[in-house]
């Protein structure tokens, strides 16, 4: 066990112990909302959030909450999905990086239809315009938002952009996952603890990929050390 430990880069062991903190976290976080919510529990917070985006909901601010949900749509991170597959498959020819990916948003796919119907939670509002259509429990939008764009996010660290370019576009991604989470308040189609339970269940599933992925990556990289 030693021996196989010290073979283990510095880089990919304080990941793998990260995603194991960040995992055991998040899945604590969504339990104790999710026995709340099958005991039909009623949370202040929501209430609290409720009238804080109730407050924010003028026509203009509205306008633009239903524009920036779109982006954590079905239809959009399916032709994202879609797209990004292509360039890495085309440009990078990244197999491993490519199957995670496929594995991460199919996998939340599945995850967030099997939850809803387990919660049976029922929506503030029902709403088909936003996508408000469903079980509430966890969120969609937030869940594959998460998954979908924190993916990039990964994959930029892991790319040779300079340092700069880096937090600029991870930083602009990290704000568009919390609009697009915060964008289902103020359109009344979620609770706040929906978006809670979504954004912790999307980063255990993203971060769980990714681990798996870079121990993989670590494998194969070993393996064919030893060929040559």
């Amino acid at each position: 066990m030693l021996n196989t430990l010290k073979g283990v880069p510095t880089r990919t062991f304080i990941l793998v112990v990260t995603a194991l903190l960040i995992i055991g976290g998040n899945c604590y976080i969504f339990t104790e909302l999710g026995k709340e919510v099958l005991e039909n529990e009623k949370f202040m917070i929501d209430r609290h959030a409720a009238d804080f985006a109730e407050n924010l909901a003028t026509p203009l601010v509205m306008n633009f909450f239903a524009w920036i949900t779109e982006l954590g749509s079905i239809w959009a991170l399916t032709g994202g999905s879609l797209i990004l597959v292509s360039v890495l498959y085309f440009y990078k020819r990244e197999k491993w990086r490519i199957v995670s990916f496929v594995i991460a948003m199919g996998g939340v796919t599945i995850l967030i239809s099997r939850l809803k119907a387990a919660f049976s939670r029922d929506r503030p509002n029902i709403l088909e315009e936003y996508d408000g259509t469903g079980y509430s429990f966890p969120s969609g939008h937030s869940t594959a938002s998460i998954v979908f764009y924190g993916f990039i996010m990964y994959l930029v660290i892991r790319s040779k952009l300079n340092a700069l370019a880096k937090w600029l576009i991870n930083i602009f991604l990290g704000i568009l996952i919390l609009l697009i989470s915060f964008s289902r308040l103020p359109l009344g189609v979620h609770y706040f603890t929906d978006v809670m339970g979504g954004l912790a269940l999307g980063l255990t599933w993203l971060v769980s990929c990714i681990a798996i992925l870079e121990i993989t990556l670590w494998l194969s990289g070993k393996k064919t050390k030893k060929e040559l």
